[in-house]
């Protein structure tokens, strides 16, 4: 039931756009595989819901069903940004509890992501490394798993990670420990062992099977200008554009977060079409 209210409610986000059925592999035993309706006119996958102003909560019961309801998502970032689906819902599965932590049921944070400078968002405090941590908040969990591919293709300490191979999901895990993306020395191992037990590396297979390559430069050249209006913040724009915050101001050589009403803003999105 809760699968069919999950495709029912990506349904409802997208009518009237083009879609077309998927089929994702299911690596669990008696399993349905897991279905769901997108628009695949973007070259950026899964299109994010437009932001009700709702916060919307999707309880899951198991590990299984975590991975059940948000493989596809995961597999359709691993096209559009080189992130490994079975390392993001490795990272998911750990950060978030399986969707049952109590950061992640207040907030839809299912990759622990902190407020960091720039981010103007919805925000929770949570206990973690220290008390009372600022951590960020969505309304869905589907912009918790695009922020999460925005943020490692966007921070030069994530760099090295995108000259690995798709399916080393091993050195993946190492690097992003590496990199600084958590303090625990057994997060490689943690990440890996839930992707072995799960198969997690199928989703991996299914993706490249499709001989889909993430193409960096022929989206390099793309640039949408957009005019301040009355009300933007670069917060605003970045949820518009589905960029972040640092993108827009390197992009544009901005110092901070300050711009005035009518203010060109150079945007790359691979979302622009």
């Amino acid at each position: 039931m809760k699968k069919f209210a999950w495709t029912l409610l990506i349904a409802t986000f997208l009518v009237g756009c083009g879609t077309k059925k998927r089929t994702t592999y299911s690596g669990n035993s008696g399993k349905r595989t897991a279905t769901q309706t997108y628009n695949n006119t973007s070259s950026a996958g899964v299109p994010m819901p437009e932001d009700s102003g709702r916060f919307m909560e999707f309880p899951v019961a198991s590990i299984e069903d975590y991975i059940d309801t948000f493989s596809e998502i995961a597999q359709s970032e691993m096209k559009a940004y080189g992130i490994p689906a079975s390392i993001t819902l490795a990272q998911g599965i750990l950060e978030s509890g399986f969707g049952k932590g109590s950061l992640t049921l207040k907030t839809n944070n299912h990759f622990g992501i902190k407020c960091h400078t720039g981010w103007e968002g919805p925000y929770a405090l949570h206990d973690d490394d220290e008390a009372g941590e600022c951590f960020r908040k969505y309304n869905h969990p589907m912009y918790s798993f695009r922020d999460h591919s925005l943020f490692l293709t966007t921070r030069s300490r994530y760099a090295p990670l995108f000259s690995l191979r798709q399916d080393d999901y091993k050195g993946w895990a190492y690097g992003l420990k590496n990199a600084g993306y958590a303090t625990d020395r057994k997060y490689p191992h943690k990440l890996i062992s839930f992707i072995e037990r799960y198969k997690l590396y199928e989703y991996d297979k299914a993706v490249l099977q499709d001989n889909y390559v993430v193409n960096k430069k022929s989206a390099s050249g793309r640039y949408k200008v957009h005019i301040v209006q009355e009300g933007d913040t670069l917060y605003s724009i970045s949820r518009r554009y589905l960029v972040s915050v640092e993108e827009l101001r390197e992009l544009n050589e901005l110092n901070d977060n300050v711009i005035s009403i009518g203010q060109e803003l150079r945007i790359q999105s691979t979302n622009i079409r």
